[in-house]
């Protein structure tokens, strides 16, 4: 997410440094916060993910207005895509210069996805702590450009360890993490997938039990789910054993119930067998209430994936207030 000189100086050029600087400083985010009870959101990661599976070309301004114009509020970045790393959060101009992108599109960053060397769970104290003091900085730059949410993957192979002490490891690592994003006024979420070494409910409750902070949640993304109970077109029966209280994050999608690449298949909603309502119904009646990303994952049209699930989400929540009626 470095930007470039040029994409730089054009910002600078349209907004004022000292305006800029005032937004960043500023607790509340530039875009209009609504009454929904669901804020819809697009990710980048499915731009980023269908250039390289699908060899397809996106510009960011592009991506930006479409998501403003079609009503979406905020947008989860992702590193390394439209254009290189995360900025250093110590670097003001460039991380000032990245908000006011989105800021003048009316659009929040309201979350990032971390992407951080090392393992969390590694067996090597001394790598945890590379770990660590990088999702740190990370986690600044997140709270520099109007971060609510930082997201977290344990990726990685699982060493010369056994399985529980990989969990007791990701435990504490986790634990240092959401103290960090508390401090900073964000929370931690986390999910597993099925490539990771951690993809079986046990891990995914041993880790929200193990983690006890109230900053660290979990994220329910349904292909995931699915995947962890069966691959049953049923990921709101796994949601609900899991407790909806335990969910900070929500990055929704359909899937077909297969593996795609390497991990769950995300499909537009409508475009899989899974049963859309029911899964908002298992969230709303949980009491979940924020944003609401939808995660366009090798997904071939980002743009026709993301409304699609927008749309649903409206539809439910439209079926929701006559119920209230």
């Amino acid at each position: 997410m470095r930007l470039s000189r040029r994409m730089f100086l054009e910002i600078a050029g349209t907004t004022s440094l000292s305006a800029i600087s005032h937004s960043v400083g500023a607790s509340g985010p530039a875009a209009k916060k609504t009454s929904r009870p669901w804020r819809p959101a697009i990710g980048l990661n499915g731009f980023m993910s269908s250039s390289r599976t699908f060899n397809k070309k996106y510009l960011i301004g592009e991506i930006l207005s479409w998501a403003a114009r079609e009503g979406f509020e905020g947008v989860e970045l992702v590193s390394n895509w439209p254009e290189g790393p995360y900025p250093d959060p110590d670097d003001k101009e460039r991380c000032s210069a990245l908000r006011a992108l989105y800021d003048k599109h009316g659009l929040r960053i309201f979350a990032i996805q971390s992407s951080v060397k090392g393992r969390p769970h590694a067996p090597d104290s001394a790598e945890r702590d590379m770990w660590l003091k990088g999702f740190e900085r990370q986690a600044r730059f997140a709270r520099s450009v109007g971060c609510e949410i930082v997201g977290l993957w344990p990726s990685g192979s699982l060493g010369d360890q056994t399985i529980a002490e990989a969990l007791a490891h990701l435990c504490d690592s986790y634990t240092k993490a959401a103290v960090i994003c508390a401090d900073l006024g964000m929370i931690a979420a986390f999910e597993i997938e099925p490539p990771f070494v951690f993809n079986t409910e046990e891990h995914l409750m041993r880790i929200l039990e193990g983690v006890t902070h109230p900053a660290f949640k979990g994220i329910y993304d349904p292909s995931h789910y699915d995947q962890i109970n069966g691959a049953r077109g049923k990921p709101e029966e796994l949601l609900r054993r899991v407790g909806v209280q335990r969910i900070g994050h929500v990055q929704f999608c359909d899937t077909d119930g297969t593996v795609f690449r390497g991990t769950s298949r995300h499909l537009g909603c409508g475009d899989g067998k899974l049963d859309i309502r029911e899964n908002m119904r298992a969230l709303w009646e949980g009491g979940y209430r924020g944003w609401f990303m939808f995660d366009t994952w090798n997904t071939e049209d980002p743009y026709d994936a993301s409304l699609k699930g927008k749309r649903a989400m409206e539809s439910f929540l439209a079926t929701v207030h006559l119920e209230r009626m």
